[in-house]
């Protein structure tokens, strides 16, 4: 039974992919960091099948000691300081985490055990302002954000410990991907939970940044088995991880006020101060690397993601409601 450890296991992908690998057989450990308040809401339904250690990207030490205890085959790095638009109000926490936190992971993997299969969560964010289209592997970077800046550090960090201590560590370099257990901070929740609390009389209106915004959007748990499948290859290497097919914010909240019968024109409203400092207008990657080389493809197409995610919302809000009316 092979072991895993992955940082960010409260996450949206560290929840999908601790599902994933206990479904596989492996056990799974999951690094937290210490906090005055703790959330452990998406991993609630695993709690009992999930040993937890506690570290943190910011302090060599704690990762080092996490690696000794949970003695891991495959180690995947999913945390991060993750919200775009935060990494302008706090870019030097974003370097310390997406930046400086991948090499002291790297670092304490070299010194604890160098078989250890390495995944770096990598992004489409990197490549920004694109020059080409659409986006691979060999596509140079150009972000355009803080956070995109810092997960090109800690692409390259991962390329140069696989090159300079032969290390098994592979980047996937995945664009957008959602699910109801996505942030609500996120454009595409914000649009599922809007939608919900409109229909059902608990909200009245939604502000959104640049409706324009091109994504190319999958599902989260698609996206963790490309993760896991780069680990069982025979050679590590990178991968852009991605449908192929880009569709804009205007889009999304189209298709989710339609599934609850509501015109979107009616509630949407766009809000300049929402806006980027430097806005990212389209990203649409090219994931036939990965199909070819590992198998990979995605299940859930773009209107079966939106569906889904305005369910899950649908089904919260009205749960709450109920509770609301009993008590």
């Amino acid at each position: 039974m092979p072991n895993a450890l992955i940082t960010g296991i409260t996450g949206q992908d560290g929840s999908y992919l601790a599902e994933f690998l206990l479904d596989k057989g492996y056990s799974v450990f999951g690094v937290v960091r210490r906090a005055s308040t703790e959330n452990f809401e998406r991993i609630e339904h695993l709690r009992d099948r999930v040993t937890l250690v506690q570290a943190d990207l910011l302090d060599q030490l704690s990762l080092i000691e996490a690696i000794q205890e949970s003695e891991p085959d495959e180690v995947y790095n999913l945390a991060a300081q993750s919200f775009v638009p935060t990494s302008w109000k706090q870019p030097v926490l974003t370097a310390e985490f997406d930046a400086v936190g991948v090499t002291r992971l790297l670092e304490a993997i070299r010194t604890v055990n160098r078989k250890i299969r390495y995944y770096q969560a990598s992004s489409s964010e990197m490549f920004g302002k694109v020059r080409e289209v659409p986006q691979k592997e060999s596509t140079p970077f150009y972000p355009r954000s803080p956070y995109g800046v810092a997960k090109v550090y800690g692409h390259f960090i991962t390329v140069n410990y696989r090159e300079s201590y032969d290390l098994f560590a592979c980047s996937g370099i995945l664009f957008n991907h959602e699910s109801p257990r996505r942030g609500k901070e996120f454009v595409t929740r914000k649009i599922s939970d809007a939608a919900a609390r409109i229909v059902e009389g608990v909200q009245e209106d939604l502000k959104l940044g640049n409706i324009n915004s091109e994504r190319d959007w999958g599902f989260a748990g698609d996206y963790i088995r490309a993760m896991w499948m780069m680990l069982q290859h025979d050679e590590p290497g990178d991968y852009v991880v991605a449908t192929g097919q880009t569709h804009s914010v205007r889009e999304f909240a189209r298709l989710a006020f339609d599934h609850v019968g509501l015109d979107w024109e009616k509630y949407v409203k766009s809000d300049p101060a929402l806006h980027r400092p430097a806005e990212v207008d389209q990203l649409i990657g090219d994931s036939s690397h990965a199909r070819q080389t590992l198998g990979w493809h995605p299940d859930v197409d773009f209107p079966g993601l939106v569906k889904m995610m305005v369910d899950a919302d649908l089904e919260r809000i009205r749960y709450i409601k109920a509770v609301a009316a009993n008590e």
